[in-house]
C-alpha cells in the first residue's frame, strides 16, 4: 500500500476516494467517461467483478428501488448479496452493502487497503504495460472518485464471499464504470431525457446509451418505454441473441391498493417460466410506481435464479426498505421526503402524496442545475398551498433564485411561493406552517435535498 495513505478505518477510504475527480458534481469532465481505465483497475486486482454472478439495472427513474428491492428478494432466498447503489443519503456506505446492512468494517478496511494498491498501481504502470488503454489519452491515469467507489465495492464483495451481486449504474451504461459486468441479466427502467449533455438529447440516444449494458446472449428486463426508446431496445436485444422480457409483454399489474401503510397489488404473468399463479405483493412504499418497480425487480431475480421461490419475493418485497423513497420521517407534521428529481419521478411523487394527503399541503422544493425545473414546476404548482423553493445541499451547483422565479411566475393566488436559500431555515419554516396550518409536507425535487431534510430531523 502507498505508505502516504493509511487507511484504518471505512471513513479513511471514503476520505481518500473523495480526492479523485466526482463526476457527480458537474457533468463537464467528458474526458474522463470511459471504460479503459477501469478495465486496467479491474486487471490490478485481479478482476473482482467476475467474484460472483451478478444483476446489472440502468435507468432514468426506480434504479434504485429496483436495485434494492431485488437485493431484498435474492436475501430471502438466503443468497449473500452485495448491493451497490447511488446516492447515499446519509452516508457513504450506503452505496456499499450486504443486503440491506453494511459490511464488517474489516471487509471496507482490507478492500480499501487494496483499492489504494491499485491506484498506485496504475499510476506506476508505463505505456508498454498499459496493455488495455493509451495513458496519452486525456484523463490519463488518474482514475475518477466513480472508478474507484466502483472498484472498491467489486473488492468488497470478494472479500466477503458473496453468492451475487446487484449493482444499479452510475450514469448512462455504456461508458459506466460498472459496465465492465458479464451479468445474469441486464433491467433497465423507464427512462426520460436527463443528462443531456452526455447522453445526448433524444429518447433514442438515451436508450443507445442504456442498452449498452445489454450483454450477447444475456436476457434484458425492461420496463414500459415510449416507442421512440423501445425500438433501440429491441433491436440491441435482437442484435445480441439476448431475449427481451419486456414489461407489458411479461407479466401485469392488477389490484393495486396505495395507502400510507405502502402499496398491495397483484402481480400475474403472461409468460411460462416464472410463477404459475398470481403473486399477492405488498410493500412497505406507497405508490403505483414502486409497485411497478416492484414487478420489475421480481421478474429479474427469477429470470437471474429460476429456482427462486414465491415465498423469497414476497417476504424480501414486505422487508424492502430504502431512504427517500417516499419515505414518511415526522408525524406531527407529517413530512414525507422523496429523491424525485425528473419530470415523469416528479409528477408519480406528487400523485401519490395527494392521493394519501389530500390537496394545498405545503412543498420544499429545491432542484440542481442540470434538471428540468420548469417542467417540473408545471407538474407541482396547482397542488400546493405553500411553496418553499430551497438549496439542495452544496454537493452540486444549483440556483434556487432561478427556481423560486419559474414557481413564482406560474403560482395562483391562493398559493404562496417562498424563498428560503437556507435548507435549514427552509425546514425550519415547512414544520412551522405544518404544525400551526395542520398540513401535511413534502420534500423532493433532489436526491440531495431529501438528504438534507433526512439529516436534519434524523439524527
Amino acid at each position: 500500500m502507498d505508505d502516504s495513505v493509511s487507511i484504518k478505518n471505512s471513513a479513511d477510504v471514503f476520505a481518500w476516494i473523495a480526492r479523485f475527480i466526482n463526476m457527480e458534481r458537474g457533468r463537464n469532465d467528458f474526458k474522463n467517461f470511459r471504460l479503459d481505465r477501469m478495465r486496467v483497475l479491474a486487471e490490478l486486482t485481479g478482476r473482482p467483478e467476475s467474484c460472483a454472478p451478478a444483476i446489472h439495472i440502468a435507468g432514468s427513474k426506480g434504479k434504485g428501488s429496483v436495485t434494492g428491492m431485488i437485493t431484498a428478494i435474492l436475501g430471502e432466498a438466503s443468497l449473500r448479496t452485495a448491493r451497490y447503489t447511488s446516492p447515499d443519503v446519509m452516508e457513504k456506505r450506503e452505496r456499499i452493502t450486504l443486503g440491506n446492512k453494511f459490511f464488517e468494517e474489516s471487509i471496507y478496511v482490507e478492500a480499501g487497503r487494496e483499492l489504494v494498491e491499485a491506484e498506485a498501481k496504475l499510476r506506476n504502470l508505463s505505456g508498454s504495460d498499459s496493455r488495455l488503454f493509451d495513458p496519452s489519452l486525456e484523463g490519463g491515469m488518474d482514475p475518477t472518485f466513480f472508478e474507484l467507489i466502483t472498484l472498491y465495492f467489486f473488492l468488497c464483495a470478494r472479500k466477503a464471499r458473496c453468492d451475487v451481486m446487484v449493482v444499479e449504474t452510475g450514469l448512462g451504461g455504456r461508458l459506466d464504470a460498472t459496465n465492465i459486468l458479464d451479468p445474469l441479466a441486464s433491467v433497465i427502467t423507464l427512462i426520460e431525457l436527463e443528462h443531456t449533455d452526455v447522453l445526448g438529447n433524444t429518447l433514442a440516444a438515451i436508450a443507445g446509451e442504456k442498452a449498452g449494458i445489454i450483454k450477447p446472449g444475456r436476457p434484458l428486463i425492461l420496463a414500459w418505454e415510449e416507442d421512440e426508446a423501445l425500438g433501440v431496445f429491441r433491436k440491441q436485444t435482437a442484435e445480441k441473441n439476448s431475449e427481451l422480457f419486456y414489461f407489458p409483454e411479461t407479466a401485469a399489474i392488477d389490484d393495486v391498493e396505495i395507502s400510507k401503510e405502502g402499496t398491495r397489488f397483484t402481480l400475474r404473468f403472461l409468460k411460462e417460466g416464472f410463477f404459475p399463479a398470481p403473486l399477492k405483493l405488498f410493500i412497505p412504499v406507497p405508490g403505483t410506481v414502486q409497485a411497478r418497480n416492484a414487478a420489475l425487480a421480481a421478474i429479474a431475480a427469477k429470470t437471474a435464479f429460476p429456482q427462486i421461490e414465491e415465498k423469497a419475493v414476497q417476504r424480501g418485497l414486505e422487508n424492502f426498505t430504502l431512504p427517500a423513497r417516499f419515505e414518511k420521517i415526522r408525524e406531527n407534521p407529517e413530512l414525507v421526503i422523496d429523491g424525485a428529481h425528473t419530470p415523469k419521478s416528479i409528477a408519480e411523487c406528487a400523485l401519490t402524496f395527494r392521493t394519501l394527503y389530500g390537496e394545498g399541503g405545503i412543498l420544499i422544493f429545491g432542484c440542481v442545475a442540470d434538471k428540468n425545473a420548469l417542467a417540473m414546476t408545471e407538474t407541482l404548482v396547482p397542488h400546493f398551498s405553500c411553496i418553499i423553493i430551497t438549496t439542495p445541499g452544496t454537493f452540486k451547483k444549483s440556483s434556487p433564485e432561478d427556481v423560486y422565479k419559474l414557481f413564482k411566475e406560474r403560482a395562483g393566488v391562493n398559493t404562496e411561493v417562498l424563498l428560503i436559500p437556507e435548507t435549514e431555515t427552509a425546514i425550519e419554516k415547512a414544520l412551522e406552517l405544518g404544525k400551526k396550518q395542520g398540513l401535511p409536507i413534502l420534500g423532493a425535487g433532489s436526491f440531495y435535498l431529501a438528504a438534507e431534510i433526512r439529516k436534519a430531523l434524523i439524527r
